[in-house]
């Protein structure tokens, strides 16, 4: 196998001595988010109309923004957000670079670029640095589609729980798993300090440290299942809105 001169590593894209099927993994994730991404910009930008139903407000479109004289999707005014904070994750960078980008496709295997490779230190990469800043905005999404759930609870003036209120309260669930286990979060609850008992105050930051690190060590889980869950409540509540499926009450009609 050819070696590159200067690092050691596979000078040709592609080319390997490993004899597994790396390339399941990139295959799989670009498989992932291509779906997705489908999927969110027909609802975005074509299929909006299908926002909400009775209780229930899809997670694409919350918080419901209206403007004066906006004759857009208002989904354009929100999805940003969380697509900015997903687009600078670290786990989603690595996932991406590997499936589109082939910079590396896998380990020990030939990346596309070869010796041009400069990490995130250029432009347009660079932007990557953005993500603690898209954590915020996320945080604040997030506390919005709680609040959404809650409010779905609460219809025509009685208590009602659907289907519908499950489905986003797992939504919520998972977003929150996925956002609270974010490596800038970890490192804004406790991870910037150098001492973790000199104080009550670092000893309580410590604390919460070890919770957020808990979901830190599954974060291309939550990653995915909360990809999955906030595309699953938003087609729920289309399907909802179309006429295509029921809602299911369980308590309340």
């Amino acid at each position: 196998m050819n070696q590159s001169k200067t690092s050691g590593a596979p000078a040709e894209l592609g080319a390997t001595s490993r004899n597994d099927a790396w390339w399941v993994e990139p295959a799989l994730v670009a498989t992932g988010f291509t779906l997705f991404i489908i999927y969110a910009t027909w609802r975005a930008l074509v299929d909006y109309q299908f926002q909400e139903w009775g209780p229930y407000l899809s997670p694409f479109f919350s918080p419901k923004i209206t403007l004066p004289g906006w004759q857009w999707s208002p989904a354009i005014l929100i999805l940003w957000m969380p697509a900015g904070f997903r687009a600078t994750c670290y786990y989603y960078r690595k996932a991406y670079y590997r499936a589109y980008f082939m910079d590396p496709p896998a380990c020990a295997v030939g990346h596309f670029g070869g010796e041009k490779y400069c990490g995130e230190t250029t432009f347009p990469l660079v932007l990557q640095n953005l993500h603690r800043y898209f954590l915020y905005l996320a945080i604040v999404v997030v506390g919005f589609l709680w609040w959404d759930a809650f409010s779905s609870l609460f219809y025509n003036g009685s208590f009602h729980l659907g289907l519908g209120s499950l489905v986003l309260f797992g939504n919520c669930i998972f977003l929150s798993f996925y956002t609270f286990g974010c490596h800038a979060f970890r490192h804004l609850v406790g991870g910037r300090l150098d001492c973790f008992s000199c104080t009550s105050g670092a000893k309580t930051q410590f604390k919460l440290w070890n919770i957020v690190t808990k979901l830190n060590e599954h974060h291309m889980l939550w990653a995915w299942v909360s990809l999955c869950s906030v595309g699953f409540a938003d087609f729920y509540v289309r399907q909802l809105a179309a006429g295509v499926w029921t809602d299911i009450p369980f308590i309340g009609s």
